[in-house]
This record gives C-alpha cells, structure tokens and sequence, in this order.
C-alpha cells in the first residue's frame, strides 16, 4: 500500500490553535511558578523537541543532565506543565477533527466513511433492498454500553474544564468574533487555562461506586440526551427520503447501557443498596431533563386557540390539567405542558423521592409508565401537525417523545455481572442448606447439569430466611432480589441482563439461571418464563474454543430451550478481548473471537436461534481496541446479523462522547458499521475470506507459543514485569473503585487485563499489542518462501487482517524502545534484565521488519499520516515524562519517603496517559 499523501495545509488550524493553548499554557506557568521554573521547562522542551527531530544523542544526556538534578518542586511543575499541554494537545485534535467533519459537509463533498449516508449509498451499491432494510430495523439492536473500567485517569473536574476549552475554540472557529468578543475569548481561555493550573491532577482518594455512577450520568447530560434523538431523527429522514414508499416508525433500537452500579465480577463494592441507589441517581437524572425540556417547550408554544385550532384529544389534554390560570386560558399548549410537568415532578416523587428544581403550580397524578408520558407529548404532536403547525411539533417536542422512548424513566439498562466461581459457591451453599447435596463443587460437569435442571424445573425454592448463610451468599441473593423488586418499580428494561464471567461449560449458566429462580426471575411450570438474558462471557483462548460447543449443549437441554423460545428465540453471547488478549497474545486472541463468532453463528442457525454478540473491548488494541467502524466490518459474515453491544471503557468514553458533535459523530460511526455489517457481503468482495483461514491458524500458533513463552515460560518474567514497570503504582493511583487483581496474588493470570496492558504502555513498549507478530510471520515465510505475496493478498482482500495490521501498526508507533531500556534499569537482577529486554527488542525488531514489508511502507503509520504527525508532535512532551517518571521510581523504591515523589510518579502516569491517549 502507498504512503498516504501529506495533508499539512488543512492541519495549519490545528498547528494554530496548539500554538495558542500552548503559549497561554507558558504565560500561565511564568506567572504562577516564576521565571525561573518556566526557563527549565522551556530548555527542557527545546532539548526534546531536538532529541525527536534529529536523535541526537547528546540530546538526549542534554536532557537527563536538566532533568535527573531537579528539586522536587520543579520536577512537578514539570510534569504537571508537559501533562498539560499533551492535555490541551488533545483538545486541539479533537476540535479540529469536528473542524474537518463540518468542512467536508459544508463542501458536499462525497459521503464519510463511516457516515450513515456512506452505508446507505453502500446498501444501494449493493442491491439491498427496502424491505431488507425495514427488516433490519424491525429486529435490530445497536448498544454501546459503559464500563467503569479504571483506565480513566482525568477527574471529572478537569474533564469538564477541558469542555470549556473545547467550547472557547469551537467559538473562535465557527464565529466571526468582533474585537471585543475576541479579547473576552482570548480572556477566557486564559482564566481556563490558569484554572487548569491551579487545579489538582490527582484524586486524594480511591473513586466509589457512586462516584463512578455520577461520572457516567455525566455523559448522558452532556450527549446521550441530545444526540441519540437528534440521530433517530436523522436517520427517518434519510430513510424517509431514500424509500418514501416504506413508513418508518423506527423502534428504539439504539440505547447506551452501562455496567456501572451493577459489575460485581472482582468488585465487593458493588452491593444491593448500591444498585438501588444508582438506579435511583440514573432515574432522577432522566426524570429532570424531561421536567427541563417540558419547561423550555413551555416557553416555545404559546399559541393560542383564539388563532389555532387544536384536536379534541388536545382540548381534553389542556382541560385535565392543573393549571387553571386565566392568563393562560387561551393556551392549550402550555396548559397541557403544565399538566405533563406537574405528573412528571410527581413521578420523580414517587419513584426516587426527588424534588424539582422548578416546582409545579399544583400536584398531580403521577405517570405509571414512560408509555404515558409519551402518549400525552404524542397528542400534543398529532395536534400541531394536524392543524398547520407540523414544523413546531418536528423540533424540541419530537426529540423529548424520543428521548422518553429511548431513555424511560430508568435512563440506561443495567448488566448485572459476577464471576462464575461465585455463583458457584453460592449455588453450593443453598443446595447443601436445603439438603439437597452436600458438596456440590465435587460433582463432575455432567452430574452438575442434571442436578441443577431438576432444581431450575421445581418451583421448590432452597433459600430460606430461617437458615444462615455465608456473607457471599447473602450478598448474592440480596442482588438478585433487589433486581426483582427494581423491575417492578422501573420496568423490565432497567435491568435485562446478567452476565457470568469466566464462563467455561454449560453448567456456569444453568447456575445463574437456578439463583434468577430462587429470586423470582425464573417461573418454572407448565410455561415457563426467564424474565432476564442469561449470558455467558467467554475470556480465555481455550473458553473461546469451547464456547460453540458450550452453547449447543446448553440449546441441547429441553427445559433451557424453552426458556430461549419464552423470550423470542434470541440469545447474547460475549466476548472478551482483554483476558483472552492476556492469555495468549493479540494475534492468537483476534484470530480465537473471530474462528468463535463463525462456530457461534453455525450453531445459533442450526438451533433457530437469533446471536447477538457482545463485545468486551477495552480502549487500548492490547484490550481490543482501535476503531469502532473498522472493527465492526472485520467481523465474520453472520456474526452482526442487526445486533451488537459493545463495551466503552474508561478513557474511551470522554474520549468519545465528552463532546456532542464527537459523539454523535460514534453514535453514528457504531450505526452505520452495523448496517454494512449486517447487509452487505464486506468480507468477500474482493476475493472469498475463507481461503486464508488455514494461514491464519499457522500464524496463529506460532504467535501463541512465542507469546506464552515469554510470558507464562520464561523463569523470571514475572519479577521483570513488577519491576520494569509501574503496575505496582498504578494499582494506587485512584482512578476506578475496583482492585487491580482479582485475587491477592503475584501471578500475571490473576491481574487483570487493564493494569498489564496500561503497565506496559506507560513504559513504551505496547507488548500486548504486538508480541508474537515478528516470530510467527518470521516462521511462515521459512515453511512458506513466496508467502509475503500472499500475505499481502490477505491484507488488501480480507477486513479481518487489514484491521489487526492497521491496530499493530498505530502500537507499534508508540513504542520507543529507548526509553522502554532506561524501565530496564529498575530490574535488580541485570543477568534477567539483558535476557528479557534482549528478547523483547529481537521480537520487535522481527514484528517491524515483517509488518512494513507486508504494508509496503517504510515506516511506522505512512498510510495514515494524520496521525504520525500528531504523534510526532505529542513525543518531545512524552519522552521527557517517561524519563522523570523512571527518576522518580528509582527514588521511591529505593525508600525515599518525601511524598511529593510518590506523587510526581502519579502526575507522570497520568501525563504519559493523557499522551498516548488510548492507553488502557
């Protein structure tokens, strides 16, 4: 593949606006910190900005003889000065990102890749037809859902700062300032700017549960509320405008989820009182943006029936309200508005014991179901189009009816989550306290699943209150109830799914399903009913091998099948790209999910049964990461089929929706994936896929052992790792309420996949990402010598390969193998030190050579240069970062107590972060 062709001149705005931040930034930091403080920071700046131009060794000693000297006081205003303009960095890129989306558009020019108009044009390329299309969208399921997965590092404070910014530049871009509104901008960036500075990078305690559900509901505040109405609208549009003899009443097939307040795999936190709490946070924050939007419409339709007429079924809307005031006699509009918001502050009352900001004129009823508070808007909106005001009725009012449908009065459904050696022990216990058997955990596989098929048939329940129980066990069974009990109070959506993590047979899911019995959801008889999805999460390589066989014997069980049948035919299944990316390698993990979507699909068509996938993807490649559109299209065919849930992590997600034209912009990237994905044959257009399957299993496997030979084989690496890393650091910092491991132990298969993936990125060598490429492409071109062409073929021909190739690409032009040896100095064995990092380089050196011949560049991201040049802008302010955090780690190990050097560490982390961005 060429090189893709500079762009620089369409960057120049971009180049401006850092330049402007970045010379705020520098007037902000001599003032607060004095000129001398300053004068270091800008030599250090010049010495590694010339380090990054020309690799300038004496650059480089230039540089660690400024910086390894500096009293401690300076080494913060350091780090906190170059994490602050990699932060202010961002927020350059990401507007001027929006800034090129909206000259594109303004341009008409072609559609966007990844735009709904780009699938749409691609559906008709294709022949697909308007029915195929309704037929999508009658039975389709598109969710993000949001984790709290500890790989966000920013508090919320500064995010919402780094809004302001956003918005201060957006103003100088889309504005034509006068001098005066210039000068107050220009003031203003400064204030933000100068609050930035004096504002504290680190959280002095540990994030809690609520804490993290606040955060998320921020999200919604700021764009789910908005944009995800705004895109069902522009979606009818454009299929209204493409097929006007096809009705388009979409369904809400698009809705944000979230695990948050409800993930208890690993977390003890997350209890029964917290998922009452957070379903009532999320619901007051649903419930008062309805109330702020019923008061704005208030003040948009005064429109008297002196001068309009109105349907009956408004008349009576008007006259059933509260408000009587005879300045609004001739107001039907506003009376009924008044009436709605009235219901609506009493359902907040009723529900959450919340009370509005603005209070009502009078009590009223308040609504049973999010369905009655739309019908009432729905009169209102019948009424206008009906009598000549249809356009009043296609603004705010249409977006608040869509919200309501979309958002209920629970905001986001909640997954609830447990490892399967919980619900295991927990099953245990009941069976042995009911006497029904002793020892449940020494049972084999087989004898497990007839035992708990009896117990899910009986409406006998086990649990009594008369007997006691573990403190596990009680904590299970109280999440359970307090599920049931929250469906009844905010509807079946606010909590749809249980999730079992480390699924591994078929016995995992039949003991979720007996505890959703013994809590009531689950009614065995003569038609029995599962009132939640029972999903299994399948983690590790050999899970993942297991898991099409796992699901035919679970489709293979009468009693279960039927349950399936009871709730449409349809079943999730999910997918875990970060432990299954630890277990084996990023080669070895893509290749696995992707060989278990095809083997799923088989056996979800050969039972009649719908697959939803879900997939567990992280932010970082090493996670599953990389881009949303491009991931969804290098899916086997069969494997969308309409439906997808996927998860957004930690940075991720102000990263993606921390702004509204961003996130309506991946609303609309997740959408338009899908539908290509669903109805178009992507994988097979140039040449069948299928061909390459076997070159895949070679690579493959030659990754996996190169893989778990280092990590898993190697004596010794463990201690490698822990030393020439910050993972004990990392483990805290205070950036997620969840432990880093899942068990007190040394072990890499007990820490979880964030800490190691965000380890290894701190210290610039990204292994999760690559490990294993160079040593298995190096083994196939020895068995197979004309094989490069072929692999080229792959890449050109086959979405599945072009993905992994472009995400190893963008890691791998993070590593900087010159800063990752200066964290080799921190291993106290030097014998252990040279033999690992020794084989580090060599598998990198191999993974380079092998990946830029089958890409056909010379370097590192030559087909997407966009993105080298930023990251060639971001290294002189990283480099600096990463050599003061290795400074500081070898003092703090060493013993040196003074805490302003476990924090300089903390601020590095941070800063090192905020560079690489999607890290974790």
């Amino acid at each position: 593949m060429p090189p893709a062709a500079p762009d620089s001149n369409k960057d120049e705005p971009l180049r401006n606006d850092i330049r402007l931040l970045g010379r705020i930034l520098g007037d902000t930091v001599r003032e607060q910190e004095g000129d001398g403080v300053f004068e270091v920071i800008e030599r250090v700046r010049q010495t590694a900005v010339r380090f990054a131009r020309d690799g300038d060794p004496a650059a480089r000693a230039e540089l660690a003889a400024i910086l390894d000297p500096l009293p401690r006081d300076t080494t913060q205003a350091v780090v906190r000065a170059f994490s602050y303009f990699l932060q202010l960095t961002n927020i350059a890129e990401d507007e001027h990102h929006i800034r090129r989306r909206r000259a594109h558009d303004l341009a008409n020019s072609p559609p966007r890749e990844g735009s709904l108009v780009y699938a749409l044009d691609t559906l008709a390329a294709a022949s697909v037809t308007p029915q195929a299309v309704a037929d999508f969208f009658a039975h389709a399921i598109v969710a993000p859902v949001l984790t709290a997965h500890p790989t966000e590092v920013q508090r919320q404070s500064l995010i919402r700062n780094h809004r302001d910014l956003s918005h201060l530049l957006d103003q100088r871009e889309r504005l034509q300032l006068t001098p005066e509104e210039a000068v107050e901008n220009q003031l203003a960036l400064s204030n933000a700017i100068l609050t930035l500075w004096q504002s504290r990078m680190l959280r002095p305690v540990r994030l809690k549960v609520l804490d993290e559900v606040n955060n998320g509901i921020t999200y919604f505040r700021e764009t789910f509320f908005t944009e995800l109405p705004r895109l069902y609208i522009q979606v009818t549009q454009e299929l209204e405008k493409r097929y006007p003899d096809t009705f388009w009443a979409l369904p809400p097939f698009f809705r944000v989820g979230s695990w948050i307040g409800g993930d208890r795999d690993g977390n003890p936190f997350v209890t029964a009182e917290i998922l009452r709490e957070t379903l009532r946070k999320q619901s007051v924050a649903t419930l008062n943006h309805y109330l702020e939007q019923i008061h704005e419409l208030g003040g948009e339709l005064p429109l008297s029936d002196l001068l309009v007429t109105i349907t009956p079924e408004m008349k009576a809307l008007a006259e059933h309200s509260t408000d009587h005031s005879p300045q609004r006699a001739d107001e039907p509009y506003r009376r009924a508005l008044s009436g709605i918001y009235a219901r609506v502050a009493a359902t907040a009352r009723t529900l959450d014991s919340a009370e509005p900001v603005r209070h009502e004129i009078a009590h009223a009823e308040p609504y049973l179901t999010p369905e009655q508070l739309r019908l009432d808007l729905k009169v209102m909106a019948s009424s206008l189009k009906l009598n000549g005001s249809g356009t009043l009725a296609g603004g705010r009012l249409r977006r608040l009816m869509r919200a309501v449908q979309i958002f209920g009065f629970h905001l986001a459904p909640i997954d609830l989550r447990q490892n399967s050696e919980v619900h295991a022990r927990t099953v245990a216990e009941l069976l042995a306290g009911a006497g029904r058997y002793p020892d449940y955990e020494s049972l084999s596989e087989v004898d497990r699943i007839k035992l708990l098929i009896d117990e899910i048939s009986t409406p006998r329940p086990l649990y009594s209150r008369y007997l006691t129980y573990s403190d596990e066990t009680v904590g299970e069974l109280a999440i359970f109830f307090a599920a049931r009990d929250l469906r009844e109070k905010y509807g079946a959506d606010a909590l749809p799914n249980c999730i079992i993590s480390k699924t591994d047979g078929v016995s995992d899911l039949l003991e979720l399903a007996l505890l959703l019995k013994e809590a009531g959801l689950l009614l065995p008889g003569q038609q029995p009913r599962l009132d939640v999805n029972v999903i299994p999460l399948f983690e590790t390589i050999e899970d993942l091998q297991k898991s099409a066989a796992t699901m035919d014997g679970l489709f293979n069980i009468p009693a279960f099948r039927e349950l399936i049948a009871g709730r449409g035919n349809e079943q999730e299944v999910m997918l875990g790209y970060s432990d299954s990316n630890k277990d084996g390698g990023f080669l070895t993990s893509g290749w696995e999910l992707y060989k278990a979507e095809i083997e799923l699909a088989k056996v979800f068509r050969r039972h009649n049964v719908r697959l939803r996938l879900f997939h567990g993807r992280g932010g970082s490649v090493g996670r599953g990461g990389g881009p949303t559109y491009h991931a969804i299209l290098a899916q086997p065919v069969g494997a969308v089929s309409g439906q997808i849930r996927l998860t957004e992590q930690g940075e991720v997600i102000s990263t993606k929706y921390g702004n509204p034209d961003t996130g309506r912009r991946n609303l609309e990237v997740l959408l338009a994936a899908t539908l290509e994905a669903s109805l178009t044959d992507h994988e097979n257009k140039v040449e069948p896929a299928e061909q390459f399957h076997g070159i895949m299993d070679e690579l493959s496997a030659r990754a996996f052992n190169a893989y778990r030979g280092l990590v898993y084989e190697t004596p010794g690496f463990t201690t490698y790792f822990r030393q020439a890393t910050v993972v004990s650091e990392i483990a805290l910092l205070n950036i997620g309420s969840r432990p880093a491991s899942r068990k007190a132990s040394e072990r890499i298969e007990d820490l979880r996949a964030i800490p190691w993936v965000f380890s290894w990125a701190q210290c610039r060598l990204m292994l999760p990402g690559w490990y294993g490429f160079g040593s298995a492409v190096d083994g196939y071109l020895v068995a197979n010598p004309g094989g490069l062409t072929t692999l080229r073929r792959m890449l050109k021909s086959w979405p599945f390969f072009q993905s992994l190739l472009s995400n190893m690409d963008m890691v791998l032009a993070k590593t900087d193998l010159a800063i990752a040896s200066r964290y080799t100095e921190l291993v106290g064995d030097v014998g252990l030190r040279e033999r690992i990092f020794g084989q580090i380089k060599a598998e990198w050196a191999l993974t380079r050579k092998h990946l830029l011949a089958i890409l056909e560049h010379d370097d590192f991201l030559d087909g997407n240069l966009p993105l080298k040049r930023s990251l060639q802008l971001r290294s002189p302010y990283i480099d600096p970062l990463n050599h003061l955090q290795v400074e500081l780690l070898k003092r703090h190990r060493a013993g040196e107590t003074d805490e302003r050097v476990a924090r300089g560490i903390h601020l590095s982390i941070n800063g090192v972060a905020s560079g690489l961005r999607n890290s974790g």
